[in-house]
């Protein structure tokens, strides 16, 4: 059993990349980082499984940048969100500026001309959404051959998303012998038959079985009738004083609910699609410096939020994909730090929550609240749990310079 790193040493990391990491103050690895960035460092192709926010993205950013340094090419990141891309460009550029490498940021919801202003400055990497991207393909504004590190990130998001047939098409477009990195939280099934058509003999590491949470995010099920979630809310949000991440289902309950949000005093804001990508940006920095408390977001938002010190994310609704109910939660507590996550369920969805608790192998507690009517499942008795009780953290799961010169980005003038 490997022992856990003190630091970044002996792992096959470049001096540059050192330094870099400890002016940032990352200063010990995180399981999948340890796991991960020797074999990506060499070359391997990695399938990557760990939980939400245990440092993913510098498990393949550190690997790409100092492989660039070393060799003429460039990388390219998939992502599944415009959000997520924003964040991870912030991740890689902190690694890839103190050597030189320009990176450049590819989504939909921005206009086309100052992307292919970016990408004809000649970057070494780029992070993009596969529809943008696909979009500038069919324009003939970029060129993927001489791509040979490419990151596949939240994979299985993107497949979720329907992105698999334009997916299929950017990688055809891009060289064979190449490197691949895949990095997600949840590995179903047809990640793995993609895996298998991208990628050559990967070495898989996992930190955590797929669909595991942190151990250290206490998780709390409130079984409420549609018209009662109100009062629920208002409940909770008197109770958490701190920042709070708000998940709908959809786009319409998500302006409703934060409109009620803001009624209750709160200062709040939203993110889904129908907001453009600048509403987006104000609405998470905004969260971010404290300016909004609560932000409403529907699933396009439940891996593109990077926020330390989330108090608390409370599910208003249930999600369609059960295996988003893990990113979603995996926005607190991050990076070992505690959080908590509220589930609102109606009496209708035991099935989801039995499919959410056979996912994580773990039991949800059932709570009550005297101020506010609650319910029970229909047709079986649901008795709310202990409020005293807390899960065990250690036993939930018993049941369960050169780089610019170098790079053909820019495609057909």
């Amino acid at each position: 059993m490997t022992e856990p790193a003190h630091n970044f040493n002996g792992l096959g990391i470049a001096p540059i990349i050192l330094e870099t990491l400890k002016r940032l103050r990352f200063e010990v690895p995180t399981p999948i980082q340890q796991k991960a960035l020797p074999s990506a460092i060499q070359g391997s192709d990695v399938m990557g499984i760990a939980q939400t926010g245990t440092g993913k993205t510098l498990a393949f950013a550190i690997p790409m940048v100092q492989r660039l340094a070393q060799r003429e090419g460039e990388g390219l990141v998939l992502v599944p969100t415009r959000e997520l891309a924003l964040q991870v460009d912030e991740t890689v550029r902190k690694i890839a500026s103190p050597v030189g490498m320009r990176t450049a940021v590819i989504i939909g919801g921005a206009p086309m001309r100052p992307q292919i202003d970016a990408l004809r400055r000649g970057p070494r990497i780029v992070i993009a959404t596969p529809g943008r991207l696909n979009d500038h393909l069919q324009q003939r504004t970029v060129d993927l051959s001489s791509v040979n590190i490419l990151v596949l990130d939240e994979a299985d998001r993107m497949l979720d998303m329907g992105f698999a047939p334009v997916i299929a098409e950017i990688v055809r477009r891009i060289p064979k012998d190449r490197q691949t990195l895949l990095f997600s939280a949840t590995m179903p099934d047809g990640i793995v038959k993609a895996a298998t058509a991208y990628m050559k003999l990967p070495l898989r590491v996992e930190t955590a079985r797929s669909g595991t949470v942190a151990d250290k995010v206490e998780q709390e099920l409130f079984i409420v009738k549609k018209e009662s979630k109100k009062d629920v809310l208002a409940a909770l949000l008197r109770e958490h004083r701190g920042s709070v991440l708000l998940f709908t289902r959809t786009k319409i309950t998500a302006r409703k609910v934060t409109r009620l949000v803001r009624d209750m005093g709160h200062p709040a804001a939203e993110i889904h699609a129908n907001r453009s990508l600048n509403q987006r940006r104000e609405a998470l920095e905004g969260f971010k410096r404290g300016k909004y408390r609560v932000l409403v977001a529907t699933d396009i938002a439940a891996r593109g939020i990077d926020v330390k010190g989330i108090e608390v994310v409370i599910n208003y609704d249930l999600p369609d994909d059960v295996e988003n109910y893990v990113h979603r939660i995996g926005r607190t507590g991050r990076a070992g730090m505690e959080g908590k996550a509220i589930s609102f369920a109606t009496p209708d969805q035991e099935g989801d929550v039995r499919a959410i608790e056979k996912l994580m192998r773990l039991s949800l507690k059932i709570s009550a609240r005297p101020d506010v009517p609650l319910a029970k499942f229909e047709g079986r008795s649901s008795q709310p749990s202990n409020p005293s009780h807390r899960p065990n953290p250690h036993g939930q799961n018993r049941f369960q310079h050169r780089n610019a010169r170098h790079s053909r980005f820019g495609g057909r003038r």
